[in-house]
């Protein structure tokens, strides 16, 4: 397996190229930057970007996601929930995107939008059980993303039960570090593991709903300016960004 995982820093948002490069196909999961910087990358290692995805409608940059997959001839994912002006490929908890070796299986996770998917990932060159999950802004690194802009802090709950059941040994590829304005108490660290974050992320280890709901409320930074104005650009509803 190919694995790239890009940091930006304006805005603050992490995004991953990886793939089966024995088959060169692979995926570019929530872009930020220009399509020409993933293009290049995949180019580099050999793969050819068959698949785009974002795993939730963003409040706080412009998605490049439909322009890439535009100009890599690739398929642009979202969740079937996604609500969406723009043409994408619907998945459902459960579905597997195929990457030659490498497959993708689908979580429906919501709570920091309605519509957020985290992706397990198993290279079956290697084993048959999922060796990462890429989180978006559903877990990451020392807390959760923040639920008032979109969701809630309920679903989010349910959300987080779901990802605690998986393997204490699972890699985390989170969506954003610190300086992002959809966490608070973010590492700068972008990777970790899951049994880590059980132990050590205190949102993350919360097993009282109402303590949850508590803690995910309190002390909320300012919503980002444009988050509604962003979620319609990415939404296909303000093509021009204006």
């Amino acid at each position: 397996m190919i694995l790239r995982q890009f940091l930006h820093s304006d805005p603050v948002g992490i995004s991953y190229l990886l793939g089966c490069g024995g088959k060169a196909t692979g995926v570019v999961i929530d872009p930020v930057s220009e399509p020409s910087s993933y293009l290049h990358a995949a180019g580099a290692t050999g793969l050819r970007i068959s698949y785009v995805i974002d795993t939730h409608v963003h409040a706080d940059h412009v998605s490049t996601g439909r322009a890439l997959a535009d100009a890599a001839g690739a398929e642009y994912v979202l969740s079937a929930k996604a609500d969406l002006a723009i043409p994408f490929k619907g998945v459902e908890d459960g579905d597997e995107i195929p990457l030659g070796n490498v497959v993708l299986r689908v979580l429906q996770t919501p709570g920091h939008t309605p519509e957020h998917i985290c992706l397990l990932v198993t290279d079956r060159t290697r084993a048959d059980e999922p060796w990462l999950v890429v989180t978006g802004h559903t877990l990451m690194i020392g807390d959760l993303g923040r639920t008032e802009l979109a969701a809630s802090a309920e679903d989010l709950f349910r959300s987080v039960q779901k990802l605690r059941t998986l393997p204490d040994y699972l890699e985390v590829l989170p969506g954003a570090y610190a300086g992002s304005v959809c966490g608070r108490s973010l590492s700068a660290n972008p990777t970790s593991t899951l049994g880590f974050e059980k132990r050590h992320n205190r949102a993350f280890g919360i097993e009282s709903e109402d303590e949850f709901v508590r803690l995910m409320l309190d002390d909320v930074p300012p919503a980002p300016p444009e988050a509604a104005r962003l979620r319609a650009v990415n939404s296909g509803r303000n093509l021009t960004g204006a």
